[in-house]
């Protein structure tokens, strides 16, 4: 089952390259053929087959001999492991189904917001809306038996993941006299929250500054660089919560009664 994800993660990931390119540019990502951006060449099915193509063609363009960027191999392959571990985790189920729904959006809101330091609304608000039905749906995501239960669950992670996202711009705003975080920042976890649940989400506030301070410091060091996009470590923190995040609050309520 999980080569077979695999393989269909591949697949999955060619189109989230088309919604990473397209959707910042306000284009649509269904219809339209996909097209180099250095020449506007159409490229042709054979020139479009996931990881294969890029192999083949030595990462450039077969009209231009423009390099192709190494992007698009990226996302295909990080696709594919994702939905792999997604059916090696939960098998065919439907949180199964939410999951590899829940890491697409992550994938392309986290290349989206480091090419172009934005994540838009596009993703995020009708994946808050997903979320909560997929809480409905399968309250399991969130731990309980009862259709309501997980919906207030849902309610109270979205609107403790944006609150805390919020409060932390604020402050940050306060004290560096400039904008410290984003509206896309906000609504992403609101996203994520609905579907986390709150103490999850909290674990992912909690680690996404830390992840970020191990290549937004050197970053910073190497080039300057005066804004760091904050959604690929938001996104990374939220898959850490939700593989591990049971047992890590687990262990930390455990040293907390130590004391």
């Amino acid at each position: 089952m999980a080569g077979i994800a695999f393989l269909l993660g591949l697949f999955v990931g060619s189109f989230l390259n088309v919604c990473i390119w397209r959707l910042p540019r306000e284009e649509q990502v269904v219809r339209g053929r996909s097209r180099c951006p250095a020449c506007g060449q159409t490229i042709r099915w054979h020139d479009n087959i996931p990881i294969a193509s890029f192999l083949w063609l030595r990462g450039r363009c077969r009209a231009c001999r423009a390099p192709i960027h190494w992007r698009y191999p990226a996302v295909e392959l990080l696709t594919g492991l994702a939905l792999a571990a997604v059916a090696l985790r939960w098998g065919v189920s439907g949180p199964g189904l939410v999951y590899a729904v829940l890491l697409c959006a992550l994938i392309v809101a986290s290349f989206i917001d480091a090419a172009e330091q934005i994540i838009p609304d596009v993703i995020t608000r009708p994946g808050l809306g997903l979320a909560i039905a997929a809480s409905a749906a399968w309250p399991v995501v969130h731990g309980v038996a009862g259709r309501l239960e997980a919906v207030g669950q849902s309610l109270l992670g979205a609107a403790v993941g944006s609150g805390a996202i919020w409060l932390m711009g604020l402050i940050g705003r306060w004290l560096f006299k400039k904008e410290a975080m984003g509206g896309g920042d906000v609504k992403l976890m609101a996203m994520l929250g609905a579907l986390l649940g709150w103490p999850r989400i909290l674990l992912t506030f909690l680690l996404a500054p830390m992840l970020g301070s191990l290549v937004g410091i050197p970053m910073k060091l190497r080039r300057g660089d005066e804004l760091i996009p904050y959604g690929p470590f938001l996104s990374l923190a939220a898959v850490i919560a939700l593989w591990w995040g049971d047992g890590l609050i687990a262990w930390y309520v455990r040293q907390l009664g130590g004391f």
